[in-house]
């Protein structure tokens, strides 16, 4: 498996032409390599994308997922791809605690494939939830979503390897990085920085896949999935700036790059946060329901980002 940064193609060959990112091996921060690299398939061929559009957990609430999708100019009405050339990345936590779980994930795996085909490109991330359904931890499963499979056992083979819930997640990513921004649910310290983005990713897989065959129990997790591990942390969100912002100029020279955006940790007045000068941005503003429908998205053109709030369902 070659080192990059990014995974622009899907499992299909025939991905068309997209932007390639720069890479470097783990704990180098020298040049980068102007190779084409690509984890699932494909290459990354020039140019960079003029757009990216950051969205945060969506929580399987499917009418708020459409909405702040449309509301950015990435889907119309009828749920079909208008974000042309823009690269989407949705930051994980698709699933639990809203009763659409089922729908939701059918809908951006559709428009994943129609993003792909239209020459853009929507990335989504495993954040906490996601690994937790993986892993057969489904305290947050409303009984809505249950219903909305049919039942545990329906909803327990839609999630396994074979399903095509867990089949499609098992392929996502856990961290990319798209130009000079790093893209990760929860957030990634110095101590995980110095995996890389493509080890972060390798590990996050492998721990994954041994609490799904037993070779590592589900009440023992390994330390990539745990509290500190890049789906879980909220220390660079939540920690004082004096401590958080030296943790996260750390993480990102490791890592080469010049911010990092995170979900997972709501901020509660439903606006994006952003700390450490412009180098964290929180963009979980509580989109579904259940959280206020506080839509809002982070765009970054001409490598300066900038929240987007957009209308609700009350405006």
């Amino acid at each position: 498996m070659l080192w990059m940064w990014f995974t622009w193609t899907l499992s299909c060959g025939g991905a068309q032409a997209l932007p390639k990112v720069s890479s470097r091996p783990a704990g180098d921060p020298g040049a980068a390599s102007s190779s084409p690299r690509s984890v699932l398939s494909g290459a990354l061929p020039e140019p960079s994308p003029t757009r990216v559009v950051a969205i945060g957990d969506v929580h399987a609430d499917l009418a708020a997922t459409r909405a702040v999708f449309e509301g950015a100019g990435l889907a119309d009405a009828s749920g079909r791809w208008t974000g042309g050339r823009t690269v989407a990345v949705q930051t994980g936590d698709i699933t639990d605690r809203g009763p659409d779980g089922r729908q939701t994930l059918a809908w951006l795996r559709a428009l994943q494939a129609d993003a792909d085909a239209q020459g853009g490109r929507l990335v989504t991330l495993i954040g906490n939830h996601e690994a937790m359904n993986l892993t057969g931890d489904w305290r947050y499963v409303s009984a809505a979503d249950l219903a909305g499979y049919g039942g545990e056992a329906a909803r327990a083979q839609a999630f396994g390897p074979d399903g095509d819930d867990g089949a499609w997640l098992r392929r996502q990513d856990a961290i990319a990085q798209v130009g000079d921004t790093v893209f990760v649910h929860g957030g990634i310290d110095a101590h995980w920085a110095r995996l890389g983005v493509v080890g972060l990713n390798a590990a996050v897989r492998d721990a994954l896949l041994a609490v799904t065959q037993g070779t590592v129990p589900r009440t023992n997790l390994p330390a990539i999935l745990g509290p500190d591990g890049p789906l879980w942390n909220r220390a660079l969100v939540l920690g004082e700036e004096p401590a958080a912002c030296p943790e996260l100029a750390r993480a990102l020279e490791i890592l080469g790059a010049r911010r990092m955006v995170v979900g997972h940790t709501t901020q509660r007045d439903g606006r994006i946060g952003e700390r450490c000068g412009g180098a964290l941005y929180a963009i979980d503003t509580g989109i579904s329901a259940l959280y206020g429908n506080h839509r809002a998205v982070l765009e970054i053109t001409g490598g300066r980002a900038r929240p987007l709030p957009l209308a609700t369902s009350g405006d």
